[in-house]
């Protein structure tokens, strides 16, 4: 089974003082099929570097570049489904990589995510908007 990765969870697996650090690490050492997106890569990336540094940034890319986790490039179709999840959602104010993270997520069937972030807990889809994704926490 493959599991999405959000920013959120990344930065708690790496940050030691981040309180869902036992957590994160847990569920990002458990075995399973990791996935992540290209902007979840930058934004996590961008996120590191500004509260732990740039040694960990680079760390942390490193281990992406040596097969941690899948990165899945988000099409112009992702984007596209991005613009409808905000127009459905407008609410929400979900951000432009949890907007491409939900449509990358549905085009590849993968329902489960790591996410310490509220806005993947809110997200519905489906014809009645009645799915939510399975979070790990």
């Amino acid at each position: 089974m493959t599991l999405f990765v959000d920013s959120s969870a990344f930065y708690a697996g790496a940050d030691r003082g981040d309180r869902q650090h036992q957590r994160a690490v847990a569920i990002l050492s458990a075995g399973e099929s990791l996935v992540t997106t290209d902007h979840v890569v930058v934004e996590a990336w961008l996120l590191l570097q500004r509260r732990l540094g740039t040694r960990i940034a680079e760390r942390f890319w490193e281990g992406l570049r040596s097969g941690v986790a899948r990165i899945e490039p988000v099409g112009l179709a992702d984007l596209e489904r991005a613009w409808h999840i905000g127009l459905d959602f407008s609410d929400q104010g979900f951000s432009i990589v949890d907007r491409t993270s939900f449509a990358v997520m549905q085009r590849l069937g993968v329902l489960r995510a790591a996410s310490f972030d509220d806005d993947f807990a809110i997200f519905r889809f489906g014809l009645r908007k009645e799915r939510a994704f399975d979070l790990l926490r």
